[in-house]
């Protein structure tokens, strides 16, 4: 086969796939306003949102992964013209995706308890509990928004997300600057003020979402008379079995790098502001390859719905290698700009933070050219995760992510980190060889599968 084939598909693989890389940057958004408002009220403010986020961040991620098995089914059905079928699909998966968010909602609340057996610091931990409380809350609509986003991505619709990111964005830094410093008619509630800011902006996250799909003709038909008697068990069942794997493998490599700040923080606080800044870095150049990934999820579950498996390799295929381009010139960024980089996120003006600036830029410098090549297994994990998604091959998957990230993965980043010289550069090491034997293990698991599926449909 030649390059042709694969590189006339990237036009419109970048079509669908920007949209969904701007409406992430827009939920990564919503914490760096939080950050960046709450960082004046002063440190153990910030401290304390770091700390109630991680824990909302690891909710996030089981809500997410979840929610992604509506987009293979929805985009299948849309591949065989089944109207009936999309619909049900939505239904089914947004009735979950409410009970999803009630249930970590509650999870969450409950789990809160565990800052103080973290051995936090206690005005810490005492102020994130009552953040957590109703950041938390905010999970019902942000989980129920995914039910729509993901419904309207498997119809290849990627904009409308965008669209309600966007406006929920603008809502959010009204309130937030309105609520954590008091202006106006507003009281003044300091870092409560930025949980409520979040809560109501998520939530008119969902309303923007409704309304902007319920008038638009593509949908129309999708919102009506929706009756609990349609409810069929076979169909939660066939959702839960696809989501479940789904929020599992999502799980394993956000605590992967959860598990990498505290780590990196039981190493003092300038490891740890590298490893922050480092990874803020490497998580924005990421929103592309996670970009890419929904792109190969909603290309591989159509033609699969057309049974070209064939076509199938070729479209997937060509993501693949579109996001080894991106990531490669990103690496590319890093590597160039390694030294240059961390002064951006750091004030070099003030003099009595020389010493720490010095060191957290050494360290910062190094993760940086350890991030520069993750960038790209990372890449290749997340598109060819995406792509198996699409075939609705989500346990195999699940077992090989647990494998790649808690048996290769993390006890190297442990013994890397804690008793060689390395440190926070031992602790991305060992981040880099999960990522890469995740890369590895999931396109050999690809390969395998659309042979035997060629095999077996053009005998």
């Amino acid at each position: 086969m030649n390059l042709s084939q694969y590189t006339k598909e990237f036009s419109y693989n970048i079509k669908l796939a920007y949209p969904v890389i701007l409406g992430m940057l827009g939920h990564t958004l919503i914490g760096i306003v939080d950050n960046f408002m709450v960082g004046k009220l002063g440190s153990t403010e910030l401290a304390a949102v770091s700390l109630g986020n991680s824990f909302i961040f690891i909710a996030l991620s089981l809500g997410i992964g979840f929610s992604t098995a509506i987009t293979p089914l929805v985009s299948e059905a849309n591949a065989e013209q089944n109207e009936k079928k999309i619909r049900t699909t939505f239904h089914h998966g947004l009735l979950l995706c409410t009970i999803l968010g009630i249930v970590l909602f509650i999870l969450t609340v409950l789990s809160k308890q565990l800052m103080y057996l973290m051995h936090q610091p206690k005005e810490v931990a005492d102020m994130a509990a009552p953040y957590i409380d109703w950041v938390a809350f905010s999970l019902i609509p942000v989980i129920i928004y995914q039910g729509y986003k993901q419904f309207a991505d498997g119809l290849a619709e990627t904009k409308y997300s965008m669209y309600a990111i966007f406006m929920a964005n603008v809502v959010h830094i009204f309130f937030n600057y309105m609520l954590i410093y008091g202006i106006w008619i507003f009281p003044k509630l300091g870092i409560l003020g930025a949980a409520l800011g979040t809560v109501i902006s998520r939530i008119m996250m969902v309303v923007f979402m409704d309304l902007l799909m319920r008038h638009n003709k593509a949908f129309e038909s999708y919102f009506k008379n929706f009756s609990f008697k349609e409810i069929r068990k076979s169909i939660l069942e066939k959702i839960i079995n696809l989501g479940l794997p789904s929020a599992m493998q999502m799980l394993f490599e956000v605590t992967l790098f959860t598990a990498a700040i505290w780590l990196s923080g039981s190493l003092g606080k300038n490891n740890q502001a590298a490893n922050q800044i480092a990874l803020i870095l490497a998580s924005s150049t990421f929103m592309v390859a996670m970009g890419l990934s929904v792109t190969a999820m909603i290309r591989v579950s159509h033609t699969k719905g057309m049974n070209d498996y064939k076509s199938l390799i070729v479209v997937a295929r060509s993501i693949f290698l579109l996001a080894i381009i991106l990531e490669t010139f990103f690496a590319a960024i890093f590597v160039l700009f390694h030294n240059f980089l961390p002064h951006l996120f750091l004030n070099m003006n003030d003099s009595a933070q020389i010493l720490d600036n010095t060191e957290i830029i050494i360290i910062t410098s190094k993760l940086l050219l350890v991030a520069a090549v993750f960038q790209i297994s990372d890449g290749i994990q997340v598109v060819v995760l995406g792509a198996l998604r699409g075939l609705q091959d989500v346990k195999i998957p699940m077992y090989i992510t647990f494998v790649a990230y808690w048996v290769i993965g993390f006890p190297i980043s442990y013994y890397l980190g804690k008793y060689t010289s390395l440190q926070a550069v031992g602790i991305w090491i060992g981040l880099l060889a999960g990522l890469s034997a995740a890369a590895l293990f999931l396109y050999i698991r690809f390969a395998r599968l659309t042979r035997k599926l060629v095999l077996e449909n053009y005998k």
